[in-house]
């Protein structure tokens, strides 16, 4: 293994020159960015940010590598099957940046620890299972409440959404209809209409594959990337405050395989009268899913 040079940052991240300043690099090489979710999407998050040269995170993730992983999730490896995915991953940060300080949360987030997830850091990434709806719920909340962005982009068909939250803006619940006592059902039908609005996937998506009793719906590789470059990019913004930060209920849709970008603005969120309809139609047309119960879990 050659030798790290002494000034080992400012060569591995002096391409990133010109796109931002030598003050914005250092900016964010003091950075902490949470990051929730170390699988398909948050992996990816937390590898485009490191290339970034963001030198501080705050990594959640329960879970451990399997063969199912492998088209999507960039830890996932022969040799990494059975091995703790936060394991992995921070191995992966330093194997980039030696100096990166990545500090685990290996029990996930949960609400006993999500103050200290979320202590000290300038941002949140949210990672989370699709359908894991309440630590959804949970963490967003609570970011709120701390004073801090959060932001979600995941794949969805053949692109990306993304979807930033702001403190003093518009909130999760707001924005996702979410409230207490929803089956798991209804906060599946809530978050995939506000996560999605445009429904620029369901033209070629086969909705029979998504299972919400086994928390499974179709996901590539390609959207899984897409996500990545949206966080990197939207995340450097708030960490810099280049220019302002587009919050909910503004949202962003890219579908590759249509060629279609959207930048729309969903007036009242969940209120919203046309968000009420696409629910009405995704009940129907998903109404054999609708006893289904399954707890939420990161």
């Amino acid at each position: 293994m050659p030798e790290i040079p002494r000034d080992f940052y400012r060569a591995a991240f002096s391409r990133n020159l010109g796109l931002v300043s030598e003050d914005e690099q250092q900016t964010l090489r003091r950075s902490c960015v949470a990051v929730a979710g170390a699988g398909g999407v948050g992996g990816l998050h937390l590898l485009a940010l490191t290339r970034m040269g963001v030198g501080k995170f705050h990594l959640a993730d329960f879970d451990t590598f399997e063969y199912t992983n492998f088209n999507r999730q960039f830890g996932a490896l022969v040799d990494t099957v059975g091995r703790k995915k936060i394991d992995v991953m921070k191995e992966m940060v330093q194997a980039i940046n030696p100096e990166a300080e990545v500090v685990l949360f290996p029990e996930g987030v949960q609400p006993d620890n999500v103050a200290r997830f979320l202590s000290g850091t300038q941002a949140v990434v949210d990672g989370i299972d699709f359908f894991a709806f309440d630590h959804r719920r949970m963490l967003f909340n609570e970011a709120r409440r701390a004073g801090i962005h959060v932001l979600t982009s995941g794949p969805v068909g053949w692109g990306a959404t993304l979807q930033i939250f702001s403190p003093t803006g518009m909130s999760y619940d707001e924005y996702f209809g979410m409230h207490d006592g929803m089956s798991e059902f209804e906060k599946f039908v809530a978050f995939a209409v506000g996560i999605a609005p445009a429904v620029l996937h369901r033209k070629y998506m086969d909705m029979s594959k998504v299972k919400v009793s086994k928390a499974q719906a179709p996901v590539v590789a390609a959207g899984c990337l897409l996500s990545s470059a949206i966080i990197a990019t939207e995340t450097t913004n708030v960490l810099l405050r280049r220019r302002p930060v587009k919050a909910v209920p503004h949202y962003f849709q890219f579908d590759m395989y249509r060629q279609v970008y959207l930048k729309k603005y969903l007036a009242f969120g969940a209120r919203n009268p046309l968000q009420a309809v696409k629910r009405a139609i995704l009940r129907r047309t998903m109404k054999h899913l609708a006893g289904v119960q399954k707890p939420s879990s990161t």
